[in-house]
């Protein structure tokens, strides 16, 4: 496995303007099983009142949400990505996000990294946050 140092990222003040920005969240990799940490942090994210929209290759719904196979099949709404894949998927999301005029923020989930996809996402505008859990940051900003 190859670790990257993220030298894209946003500072601390930034990301509590995301959170009070964003209202919805497409979870790249959003598991149905409870115990994985994908699932556990878009349940948390649900639940303080973001709308969640699940990208998975299988099930019909998690969460109580419709799931999409893809960022493109999602034809609302959304202002963040939020991806649990392995750091070469960032590539191809931000392919989809090219596509799309409505994403304003790349999160790649805590330990994962990849510097050239943040920086094309830097490059279409948007804010991008490595290498964190959004739930930990959400939390440490807003409380519990």
């Amino acid at each position: 496995m190859e670790c990257e140092f993220p030298t894209v990222n946003e500072k601390s003040d930034e990301i509590r303007k995301i959170f009070e920005e964003v209202k919805s969240i497409a979870v790249i990799g959003l598991s149905p099983k409870p115990e994985k940490d994908s699932h556990k942090v878009a349940k948390y994210l649900q639940s303080v009142g973001y709308k969640i929209y699940p990208v998975y290759p299988k099930e019909d719904t998690i969460l109580g949400e419709k799931v999409y196979r893809s960022l493109s099949e999602i034809k609302d709404r959304v202002d963040m990505v939020d991806m649990f894949r392995k750091p070469s998927i960032a590539d191809q999301i931000v392919d989809e996000i090219e596509k799309r005029d409505d994403v304003k923020v790349l999160w790649l989930q805590k330990g994962i990294v990849n510097n050239k996809a943040a920086e094309r996402a830097k490059k279409l505008g948007l804010k991008v946050v490595q290498n964190r859990c959004s739930m930990v940051e959400h939390k440490m900003n807003f409380g519990d």
